[in-house]
């Protein structure tokens, strides 16, 4: 459960971010600065979704409520698989983005180290072409992941209100 609300808030503060960059003129301090939060935040979450996808490998999940139809079982594991899918590309093709980035910018984790860039990217005849493809399906998957996020929290707020289950009460914390 700390990992799905580590995650999670990482996870809407780097849609946030994202959004917010895009916004900022080219060359203002304040567009670097959130850069490379943003890139320290979604390595992190890189990191911490192969955790807990080894936590999900190594442990038993909550079933779902009995009464639940095929349809609402089918889609809530079809949207945890896709939620984790996302949480592993989103923060590889960002890892692309600047991997491919002619800039120059290296990637510093939180300003302690150097994150070396994804190997065989750089110094290739299709560079630009795979930078422009990584920024693309990046934004893409961040714009798609908003729209997961929703479905999920409105699935979650139904459950509540509406089937009075105690799917939403499972996954917060300090609720038993």
């Amino acid at each position: 459960m700390s990992l799905h609300w580590l995650i999670a808030i990482a996870i809407i503060m780097l849609l946030v971010m994202g959004k917010v960059m895009m916004e900022i003129p080219r060359g203002d301090p304040a567009k670097f600065t959130i850069m490379q939060l943003h890139k320290s935040l979604g390595l992190t979450v890189l990191v911490l979704t192969l955790l807990r996808i080894l936590w999900r490998l190594t442990h038993a999940v909550p079933a779902l409520p009995a009464k639940m139809k095929a349809w609402e079982r089918l889609t809530a594991n079809a949207t945890h698989f896709i939620f984790y899918f996302m949480m592993v590309a989103i923060p590889l093709s960002g890892w692309a983005i600047a991997s491919t980035s002619t800039s120059g910018v290296p990637t510093l984790w939180f300003g302690l180290f150097e994150v070396p860039n994804l190997p065989g990217l750089q110094g290739t005849p299709d560079q630009h072409e795979l930078h422009l493809q990584a920024e693309g399906t990046h934004e893409l998957l961040g714009n798609l992941t908003i729209l997961l996020l929703l479905l999920h929290i409105g699935a979650a707020l139904k459950h509540h209100f509406w089937d009075r289950d105690d799917v939403l009460k499972r996954m917060l914390p300090f609720v038993r």
